[in-house]
């Protein structure tokens, strides 16, 4: 096949081509290099392209095969990894100056459970410093530009992953998600990006943000893939406590089961209850992510679904309470950069402070210097019963919200983003405007809870946009459903 077949194919229709040996796991990973040195030098999603490990592991791969050996789930299929993810001999880096040159030690759970299942890795995707931004211009590595606009952002901070998968220089790829880093990149490069439940993905060798909310999660080219990939990644691991020990279903069954009904009913979401929040219209949107909310809600309802409006009061506040979340847990996490173990060192032998203080101004971004002042101040003394306290207690009502919403309703629906994808360097110099990026995702982030990204159209601008649907806990199955079905009534 020609390097452009290959690189078409989904990630599940890959793994049986490569399977049934139509295509070799080294001609899949050569398809993939190809693309990414061709594209890459104008997108900039990789820091680092792992051209001879990939290539090795391929080899293995059709050794593998040729002696009939059991394969994983994804075997030969090329991915990309976030750098912000652990990988034992490989350089990571977290987007930071700091962990310039770092070579962990061993992998992330999640990288292992990839590399266990077959999965392919073929480079570190570049992505907001620690993953500190929404817009993937806080890299020291340069911003990620988006596969459709060269000059707009990708969305962040998950940037690198969401256009190295938009532009079909991997497979599929993984981010993390804390505040929106999966679902508002995957809605800006018009790709498939999943929120999971607190708990179900191991975060064990993944740099930390803020570990009350940080998750991980699949980017990819459709929903089915997604269900394929969080397969593999799910799970209890003993690296990771806040990881549940519920059991994991066969995602990918629940979603041929869902193709399968839309394929032989006119309905097949008959008897879903789809919620609106009002305060998604009452909030600051653009015309074109209005009406496409309105669209897709008119599809919904053509295939069976119920659509009615509901309220969550609280949601107005994820924001405030985000950024306030955040910063405090990112300035205990980010302590640990000192210069000292690991990563950029400088050479001030004066005093230990005024080393540390070299290391940590050299090293960190304007974007993660700003998140870990105001992280430190909220939890100082004398402040962190009026901030920190006080927006953890918001929290638990933004919790309270969505639990009261799911007694009526098995999914609710959303816009990704406020806006489509906007010039790069245009907000800048104006934080707060990139942060009000995040008022859709924001939510689900604080109260644990599953949501999708589906592409749904593109805008006037001609730039993609996306919609979100959000679960119950542990309802991953019920937004496939809904994100699959809603698919295949596009094509």
């Amino acid at each position: 096949m020609q390097n452009l077949e290959i690189t078409n194919l989904s990630a599940l229709e890959l793994a049986e081509k490569i399977r049934n040996k139509e295509i070799t796991a080294v001609e899949a990973v050569t398809a993939y290099l190809n693309v990414t040195e061709k594209k890459d030098k104008d997108i900039n999603a990789f820091i680092t392209v792992c051209h001879k490990e990939a290539l090795a592991a391929a080899q293995e791969i059709d050794a593998k095969i040729a002696k009939k050996k059991k394969l994983g789930l994804l075997a030969g299929v090329p991915y990309a990894a976030k750098d912000i993810f652990a990988t034992a001999g490989i350089e990571s880096t977290g987007g930071s100056r700091i962990l310039k040159g770092y070579k962990p030690p061993a992998d992330a759970t999640a990288i292992a459970r990839l590399k266990e299942a077959g999965a392919i890795l073929i480079g570190k995707t570049n992505c907001d410093e620690f993953a500190m931004g929404a817009s993937g211009e806080h890299s020291a590595y340069g911003a990620t530009k988006n596969p459709h606009n060269l000059k707009c952002v990708s969305g962040g901070s998950s940037s690198g992953s969401a256009a190295a998968v938009a532009a079909n220089m991997c497979a599929f790829a993984i981010g993390t998600d804390t505040g929106g880093s999966i679902r508002q990149p995957a809605a800006l490069c018009g790709v498939v990006g999943l929120k999971v439940t607190y708990g179900r993905i191991s975060r064990a060798g993944v740099f930390p943000l803020a570990s009350s909310i940080d998750t991980i999660g699949p980017l990819t080219k459709n929903v089915c893939d997604a269900a394929l990939v969080l397969g593999v990644l799910a799970g209890q691991d003993k690296y990771d406590h806040t990881t549940l020990a519920a059991e994991v279903p066969n995602y990918l069954k629940s979603i041929n089961k869902s193709s399968a009904l839309s394929e032989s009913k006119k309905k097949p979401l008959q008897n879903i209850k789809i919620g609106l929040p009002k305060e998604c219209f009452e909030s600051k949107i653009s015309a074109d992510i209005r009406d496409n909310v309105n669209k897709v809600i008119v599809n919904l309802e053509k295939l069976g679904a119920k659509v009615s409006e509901c309220s969550l009061p609280y949601m107005k506040y994820s924001i405030p309470v985000y950024y306030i979340v955040v910063p405090s847990e990112a300035s205990a996490n980010l302590e640990r950069f000192d210069g000292i173990r690991f990563g950029l060192t400088s050479d001030d032998d004066s005093s230990l402070i005024d080393f540390y203080i070299k290391n940590r101004s050299k090293g960190f971004g304007d974007e993660v210097k700003r998140r870990i002042m105001i992280g430190t101040y909220t939890l100082s003394a004398g402040y962190y019963d009026a901030y920190y306290k006080k927006a953890m207690q918001v929290r638990t009502l933004i919790c309270e919200d969505f639990k009261k919403a799911f007694t009526k309703f098995d999914a609710l629906i959303m816009p990704t983003t406020p806006n489509t994808a906007w010039e790069i360097g245009k907000k800048l110099n104006d934080p707060l405007s990139e942060y009000l990026e995040d008022m859709f995702t924001a939510p689900a982030n604080l109260a644990g809870l599953p949501a999708i990204s589906i592409p749904s159209g593109f805008g006037q601008n001609k730039l993609p946009l996306g919609i979100q649907f959000i679960g119950p806990q542990f309802g991953e199955e019920i937004v496939f459903k809904i994100g699959s079905v809603y698919e295949l009534s596009k094509s």
